[in-house]
């Protein structure tokens, strides 16, 4: 079980794609514990990405950011 440690109101870790750098590889998908990214269509260009669809359940792993081949993902705490 993963506990978020901090008081109501605090910024917690926020997981951000740099889409220039992203190939859709699904690492951030399959190594996040709290299922923070998920793959949708983008509506401009018809093709798939990955989202944060759950920024709020970030927990500052940071496995998404060590795993990502193409360093496409930055962590801000």
């Amino acid at each position: 079980m993963l506990i978020r440690i901090g008081k109501e109101g605090d910024e917690m870790a926020k997981p951000i794609i740099d889409y220039k750098k992203c190939n859709v590889c699904k690492t951030c998908i399959e190594v996040c514990p709290m299922e923070v990214f998920k793959e949708e269509d983008d509506k401009k260009t018809k093709k798939k990405k990955v989202v944060v669809a759950k920024p709020d359940e970030c927990i500052n792993c940071k496995a998404c950011e060590v795993q990502c081949h193409k360093t496409a993902i930055k962590i801000i705490d």
